[in-house]
């Protein structure tokens, strides 16, 4: 399973969405089966990419501080693949013509009620499908809050009982922060101690990398990521991390890495 904030053809924020797309279709023609997750952002044409609703997956009501809100699932079938990218939807959060900032540039105060709706409703949707996923790969700081949740709330879901995540930590992507009240929208009552959600506190880029990485089994490099943090991890018995490689065109070493969590 493949959580990502952006994969071509849908959404190409950077780079790392080409690459997204060519480790889902690569896994996929190795035999593994692959599906994929990613948000359903307004700039996506649903037209285009042939989006549809799932009626018999959608329905789900996300909670986020006590209040409920509608998920709408659509999917389409990636080009030129035999596998299906499904999308999170909801009015509120991803009808806007934008991603993270409104046309003036202004970083929008819902980001972080945006991400818990985002990685609550993948994890949702996993449990919808009662198809047990052995790997979540995430990327992209929307999916930074669901290691913590596989390690802590959703630990005892039959669906994630033999789950193993890996996070790809990129560079930092906002200056912004995601606002005093986003531990306490984040967190999910009675399964989730202060303790637990510490590193991710200062809601920062680098905080969310931080707690994602902490509670990862793998951790991918990209260039320029966070020195201080990478020792950190290394410090971390049975943490396996995978180095930058700046030639991956066949992709041998992600792959190996997804057999290597498997296994493990």
């Amino acid at each position: 399973m493949f959580i990502a904030q952006e994969m071509s053809p849908y959404l190409e924020l950077t780079d790392y969405a080409a690459l997204v797309n060519a480790l889902a279709v690569k896994a996929n023609e190795t035999g593994l089966e692959v599906r994929v997750i990613m948000p359903r952002f307004g700039i996506i044409n649903e037209r285009r990419h042939r989006l549809h609703e799932v009626v018999r997956l959608s329905g789900i009501n996300i909670i986020i501080d006590n209040d409920d809100f509608p998920l709408i699932i659509k999917v389409a079938s990636l080009p030129n693949a035999r596998l299906q990218v499904y999308f999170m939807d909801n009015e509120d959060y991803f009808k806007r013509k934008s991603v993270f900032h409104d046309e003036d540039g202004q970083w929008f105060d819902d980001n972080a009620n945006r991400m818990v709706f985002f990685c609550k409703s993948a994890l949702e949707t996993v449990k919808k499908f009662g198809w047990p996923p052995d790997i979540i790969h995430c990327s992209g700081w929307m999916t930074s809050l669901i290691p913590l949740y596989l390690k802590t709330a959703y630990k005892k879901e039959p669906v994630f009982a033999h789950t193993k995540v890996a996070y790809t930590l990129e560079p930092d992507q906002f200056r912004e922060k995601l606002g005093g009240t986003f531990i306490k929208k984040a967190t999910i009552s009675n399964q989730i101690k202060a303790k637990d959600i510490e590193a991710y506190k200062e809601g920062s880029h680098a905080a969310l990398n931080r707690g994602a990485a902490k509670y990862a089994d793998a951790v991918i490099l990209r260039e320029k990521a966070d020195k201080s943090l990478v020792e950190e991890l290394k410090k971390q018995k049975g943490k396996i991390i995978l180095p930058y490689q700046k030639n991956n065109e066949d992709l041998a070493d992600y792959l190996q890495l997804y057999h290597q969590l498997a296994d493990a």
